[in-house]
Order: structure tokens, then sequence, then C-alpha cells
């Protein structure tokens, strides 16, 4: 085969082409995230209940959900958490359980209790996962808390227009709400109990279904719009009707507030106050892209429409982090193949340093293709893997380079050369190869959330070895059989430089070494 493949050029150029091809494409398209995303196998119920104690929300909630769910297949653990307001069960999952279908089962079974309290809110089933934000947009300054919502929102909206952004949460903020305050006195006054008025509050704010009227060409669906939004929605909610048509509105006998719900909490960014816009990568997107597109829209747009008073600001910028391992990778890339042409070239013939440097690169760029057939992403666990790969994958391009470059010396012909130096020294090659790979592949098979965090290391090693292994024996054969020893008379000045001063590198390092081989028979002497 590496005959074969050395003796037809079109054969190799055409692998070569593939294989540059496909990774320089896919990389623009193999996913970009900060860390590799992934479940962390456990589903999580969760219950809201206002103004209840840990107490009440163990036995009301925790005990009823933790019975439920005891019997669905596939959990391992069932853990729990009782707090003020609200109630967390988790269910740790088997390894090898089917997390989704799991987190359906026991949606099932939670959807099935009907001891909840009343002032319990819906539970939420949700499968737990890694994911972490892309960047944080900070919105602050000296204004009122309801500006700063209003401004949030405003920037919510006009980012999820983006095709590129997707999922963006708020935070550091608190949720609106109205409330109403009563007087007992009023209220005996007018004979009214506070569960009376409350009953009437919750009737006269509802969407309710009317049915459907359905007729010869179309179907109607009859639906009463009612539900109340704002402070005078709530404040001409009708409580007593008299004969003589006078009524009594809720804003007769309540104070109706229309602010912040009571929260413990303050957010402050720079010394002010302040609400946070949470951006997440999700599919297909591109964490730098996402990063551009959030910092382009806050300095064209965003900024310049806010009011006096009020600014914005990104905080906690994870992409940084990627960026930087990013520039790090290129940079080491750039150096380690600078220092191997370098190198080669003090001992081997320009050509035939050159062509093994461009062995080494194709082998790289040929990941990005493999990443992007098994959905593998670029992130600062992949990046490492790739930096651990530039000082491993050029052993066995500079042992083939070597022998080849060793038997034109002997006056050989550049293809027979090419052959018979690679073939000699395919077989160490090979099983140093598969040896390093052996020495990765354990990491592959680490069950749990370490072995998916870890996972990508030895699968881009593996891989990078794998292609450079296929370009040493089927690619860079022929390219170095193109590689012709020069008759002296017809070489340059550059070659005829180069090759001074590779023999006075080579004569330096002989004295370097011979000198304490001298000194041991000076010695037995």
């Amino acid at each position: 085969m590496i005959d074969w493949m050395a003796r037809n050029g079109v054969a190799s150029n055409l692998l070569f082409i593939l294989i540059f091809l496909v990774g320089s494409i896919s990389a623009f398209a193999v996913v970009q995230e900060v860390f590799p995303e992934f479940s962390l196998d456990a589903v999580q119920v969760r219950v809201e209940y206002p103004g209840s104690t840990p107490e009440e929300i163990e036995e009301s909630i925790v005990q009823r959900i933790e019975d439920r769910i005891q019997g669905v297949e596939g959990i391992d653990r069932v853990l729990a958490t009782a707090s003020e307001n609200f109630g967390v069960v988790t269910a740790e999952l088997q390894r090898g359980a089917d997390a989704a279908q799991v987190r359906d089962e026991i949606k099932q079974e939670v959807d099935r209790i009907t001891a909840f309290p009343e002032e319990a809110e819906q539970p939420t089933v949700t499968e737990l996962s890694n994911r972490r934000q892309v960047l944080q947009v900070a919105i602050y300054g000296r204004a009122s808390e309801s500006a700063l919502k209003e401004a949030a929102k405003q920037l919510d909206r006009q980012l999820t227009q983006y095709p590129e952004i997707s999922l963006i949460e708020r935070s550091g903020i608190r949720d609106y709400e109205i409330s109403i305050e009563l007087d007992r006195q009023t209220l005996r006054t007018y004979g009214l109990t506070l569960s009376q008025v409350a009953g009437l509050v919750r009737e006269g704010s509802l969407d309710l279904p009317g049915g459907e009227i359905e007729t010869d060409s179309e179907q109607i669906l009859i639906r009463t719009q009612g539900q109340n939004y704002t402070k005078q929605d709530f404040e001409d909610i009708v409580l007593i009707s008299r004969d003589d048509g006078t009524q009594l509105r809720l804003g007769d006998v309540a104070t109706v507030i229309d602010g912040f719900e009571d929260a413990d909490l303050i957010t402050r960014f720079n010394g002010e106050r302040a609400a946070f816009l949470q951006v997440f990568r999700t599919g297909n997107e591109q964490v730098l892209r996402n990063v551009e597109v959030v910092q382009n829209h806050l300095d064209t747009e965003f900024r310049p429409s806010l009011p006096d008073g009020i600014q914005v600001g990104i905080w906690q910028n994870e992409a940084e982090n990627l960026q930087s391992r990013l520039n790090l990778l290129i940079e080491n890339g750039i150096l380690g193949l600078l220092l191997v042409i370098a190198t080669l070239m003090l001992f081997l013939n320009p050509r035939l340093a050159f062509w093994t440097s461009v062995g080494i690169s194709l082998a790289f760029v040929g990941t990005f293709g493999v990443m992007y057939l098994t959905g593998t992403s670029i992130n600062l666990i992949s990046l490492f893997g790739f930096i651990l790969s530039i000082g491993i994958v050029v052993d066995d391009a500079i042992v083939v380079g070597e022998n080849v470059f060793a038997e034109q010396e002997k006056g050989a012909d550049p293809t027979d050369a090419a052959v018979l130096g690679t073939s000699r020294v395919s077989g160490p090659v090979i099983f140093a190869v598969l040896t390093t790979v052996a020495a990765f592949m354990p990491l592959l098979f680490i069950e749990g959330i370490l072995g998916k965090f870890l996972g990508d290391i030895p699968f881009i090693v593996i891989v990078v070895l794998l292609l450079s292994l296929v370009e040493v024996l089927f690619i860079l054969p022929y390219h170095l059989s193109n590689v012709k020893k020069t008759p002296a008379e017809d070489e340059n000045a550059f070659v005829r430089r180069l090759k001074r001063v590779q023999q006075r590198f080579a004569d330096a390092l002989n004295r370097f070494i011979n000198r304490p081989l001298k000194r041991a028979r000076d010695c037995r002497a």
C-alpha cells in the first residue's frame, strides 16, 4: 500500500485535498462552547409554596413526591431539600439510564399527586445539565428598579431577534407583584370577610373558555378574557352590586399596590442598583459569535438609546477563556511548526523538512472534520487535547522524513528512497502510535460525570495521532519522492549556505558528543 500510494500521486493528492477541505470547512461549522455540555444524570422536581416553613414543605411537598417517584425505574437514589417557601427533590439516575425517559416518567408521577396544598404552585420537572452562560450583561445606574427592569426587558427582546441568540434569562431583579391591603374594620362596615374578597378577586380575574360555535364553513372558539394585569383593573373589580345600581369596588375598600414582590434581593454593580441578562448558547450556536453579536448591538444600538443615569456593561464574559485558549493553540502550533522546520533544516533537505511540517498540520486540520461528524465541540477541554497533541504528533513524521533523507543520501532514486525509507520504519511508527493511543484509550471509558467532562481530551489526541499515521504512511512518501537531490554545481546560493550551516552544526554536535568519550578514554589511559 505504501509503494502504491508513493507511485500514484493522484491518489495521494486526492487524499490530501479531501482531508484538508473537509477539515477546513468543518472548522467553521463545529460548535463552539466554553465547556462541553452534558446531562448530569439527575432529574430535579421543584415546588414553590409561598409563606411555608421547612417543616410544612417536608410534610406536604417533599414526602409526597418521594413516595410517588420511588418506583420509577432508573433512579439510583433520591435527595430532598426542604426550605422556606419551596422544596426540591433530586433523583440521581443509575448509570446507563435514559435521562429523558426517566424525566418523563417522574413528571407523570408528580402530575398524579392531588394532595398538594392549594397555595402551592405547579411543580417543575427538569433534567439537570452543566449548561453555562456565555456572558452576563449588567444594566445599572441611578435609576428606579422598574426602569432597570424595563430596560432589561427591552434589551432581551432586541437580542433574541438575532438568529445567533435564542436563550436569554433575566436575573437580579424582582418579579412584578400586585398586592392588595385590606382594613378589617372597613370590611366589617360593608359586611365582608377576607375570604369573600379573595374569592371575588380570584373570580374577577380569569380567562375562561366558553365553548365553541360551529358553522357550515368554520369553527369559532369562544373565550372570556377577564384576566387583570394593572392596578386599575383590580381596583375596578366589583365586590357588591346594590339594587339601586350602585357598586362597591375593590378600590373603595382596599389599597392596591402595583410594585414588586417582597423578596430579600439586593443587586449591585459598580456600587449601583443593577439588573442582569444571562446569554446562553444553545444548539449549534457559536460562543464567539454570540459575544460578537451582543457587543456590536450594545455599542451601536442599545447604549446610545439609554436615558441619562443608566449604563450597560459586559460582566463575566466566559468566552474570553475560550478565545485565550484558541490563541494559545494557534501560537503554540505556529511556534511548534517553525521550530520543527528550523530543526529539520539543520539536518535534512529544506523541501523535505517543509513537507514533513505540512503533514503535521494536516493531521490537526483533518481532526476538525472528525469533530464535526461526531458532534464534538470546540471547548476548553478539547483545545487542551490539541495543545497536548502538538508535542506528540511530530515524532512519526520526523522519523519517516529522516529515514527517507538517509536513503536519498545513499544515492537511491527519490521514489525508491521514499518507499524504502517509509517501509523500513513503518512497523515501529505504527506501534509507537498505537502504544500512545492505547495509553489514552482507557480515558474514553471513564463512566459518570468525570468521563463526560474529560472525554474530549483522549478523543482529540487519538484522532490526531491516527490521522498523522495515515498522512506519514500514505501521503508523505509521495511528496518526499518529488524531493530530488540537486547536483552540487546546480545548487543556488541559499542551498550552499544552508549546507555549510548544516555541516558546521553537525561538526559542533559531534564534538560535543565526542568530548566526554575522549575524556573517558584519556582517564582510562
